[in-house]
């Protein structure tokens, strides 16, 4: 028996367009987490700056003394363990703070019609059992590419650490290939949440 409100893993390869649909979703007046605003507020705790620096030095930290994402992200795929010192540094917190969210979520009065978690890894961590249904967003690898690349980011790196897409489809209770326009993403969202939401047919 699923809970309600349902909460959904929303997740996808890099380039898929998670973020598009994760605001989507929002419009729509679910709730959501990003786990790119997740992360943003991790890379401000006093606790997290020290571990990065100390283990990336001073070149990973930003003017303002935030950790630069850019210049860490780079550090981290060029330093031999680097990738795996930030996921045991980052997962962990990255969890308990979902887990509090949900929990925020599930004690409003009255509740909303739906939330719904962006978390990229969450078949590569092993979470696919910890939300009600899955939700992935893929993406042909070549449009992937093409997004990416305007982004500066180095694909084949990051692409190396997930599943591949095809493995994700198959874990996902709902899917959409998005390499279209943003309008038909935005639509097929609409399709979902009508089928998942409090009050929707599901």
């Amino acid at each position: 028996m699923r809970s309600s409100p349902v909460c959904i893993g929303l997740t996808g390869g890099i380039g898929s367009g998670k973020s598009a649909a994760l605001q989507a979703f929002l419009r729509r007046g679910a709730a959501v987490c990003s786990a790119d605003d997740v992360v943003h507020a991790l890379y401000a705790d006093p606790m997290v700056i020290d571990a990065v620096q100390q283990r990336f030095g001073p070149g990973v930290i930003a003017p303002d003394g935030a950790v630069d994402r850019a210049a860490l992200g780079d550090q981290a795929m060029a330093s031999d363990g680097g990738m795996q010192f930030l996921e045991d540094l980052l997962h962990p917190r990255i969890a308990e703070a979902r887990v509090e969210w949900i929990a925020r979520q599930r004690a409003l009065v009255p509740n909303p019609p739906l939330m719904v978690c962006e978390v990229p890894l969450l078949f590569e961590a092993g979470l696919g059992d910890r939300f009600d249904a899955i939700v992935v967003v893929t993406a042909s690898e070549s449009v992937r590419r093409a997004r990416v690349s305007t982004r500066g980011q180095d694909f084949d790196a990051r692409a190396a650490l997930q599943w591949s897409e095809d493995q994700k489809v198959r874990g996902a209770d709902e899917s959409y290939v998005n390499d279209g326009t943003e309008a038909a993403l935005d639509a097929w969202v609409g399709e979902v949440f009508g089928r998942w939401a409090v009050d929707g047919s599901r």
